[in-house]
């Protein structure tokens, strides 16, 4: 099938402002994300001496074995390098607003203290992961990231493709095993749960807002249908030329992207039009460009 325009994706009206390059937006991300990271770890992971993922994580230990600068601290001086690799190497905004977030999850460390007694260390496990993973999520859907692994992770995605997965299982493959000279078996296995619980969290945060579906419309009142997505749904469509197999005639096949809330108003447009409409729903992770989010740039 080859695409026609009548009203095309994104070449309609421009409903949607795109904050995500706003220097506010980013800092609230980064501001917010951090402080419940700081929450979720100080209050939950270190108390049971739990060893959190990544560059954080080696802080941490450095701490239980040290009781020397506090997690923070040591996590601030773990990511000079980081920050310097990702001055020369990535981007100075994203060394920017990566230092940013790592300094005020040194500051918040020092200085709010939230009690959490909960007293048994599978819930604390799995509630700190749960909170963790929510801020850290936060923090990656700015234009920075929490430092440590997450500047090398953007690096080799942005020059060749890899993931962030490879990565984090050498680095923390490495830190648990040599967290099981200084911890018991226990705690390491719970901090393995923990960490698990928080690199869940990250994806479904990172995934929570950017989630569509993608709807192909086949319709003898495609028209109407297209004039009420752009006008009452203020969303945009594209016609896709089909040829009907048993009558053999041309027809049009509408196509638009929505998220979940716009799902059930889109059904009920089109059944109120055409009863006997076609309509299949896709799932997609992510829409990219034209009046949908921007292709992120660090």
């Amino acid at each position: 099938m080859s695409g026609s325009s009548r009203s095309e994706l994104g070449k309609g009206p421009q409903f949607r402002f795109d904050v995500s390059y706003s220097v506010w937006w980013n800092l609230f991300l980064i501001t917010t994300g951090s402080l419940i990271v700081t929450i979720g770890i100080k209050s939950l992971a270190v108390p049971y001496e739990f060893i959190p993922a990544g560059v954080f994580g080696l802080a941490t230990l450095a701490y239980y074995m040290t009781d020397t600068l506090t997690p923070g601290w040591l996590n601030l001086i773990l990511n000079i390098p980081l920050f310097l690799f990702a001055w020369f190497k990535v981007s100075r905004r994203f060394f920017l607003y990566s230092a940013y977030a790592t300094i005020v999850t040194t500051v918040f460390y020092d200085t709010v203290t939230v009690h959490m007694p909960v007293h048994s260390e599978l819930y604390a496990a799995i509630a700190s992961g749960v909170i963790t993973g929510f801020g850290a999520g936060l923090v990656l859907r700015s234009l920075g990231s929490n430092g440590g692994l997450d500047v090398i992770a953007v690096y080799l995605y942005q020059r060749f493709n890899l993931g962030i997965g490879r990565i984090y299982l050498l680095f923390n493959t490495l830190l648990f095993s040599f967290s099981l000279l200084r911890l018991p078996l226990d705690i390491v296995i719970v901090s393995l749960i923990m960490v698990f619980i928080t690199s869940v969290v990250v994806e479904q945060t990172l995934s929570l807002f950017s989630q569509r579906k993608v709807v192909f419309i086949i319709s003898k009142m495609a028209d109407s249908i297209s004039d009420d997505i752009l006008y009452k749904l203020k969303q945009s469509a594209t016609f896709l030329k089909g040829f009907g197999a048993f009558s053999r005639q041309e027809k049009n096949v509408l196509m638009t992207v929505v998220n979940n809330v716009q799902l059930k108003k889109l059904e009920e447009i089109t059944f109120t039009h055409d009863e006997n409409a076609l309509f299949i729903v896709e799932n997609t992770f992510s829409v990219i460009g034209a009046s949908f989010s921007r292709r992120k740039i660090y």
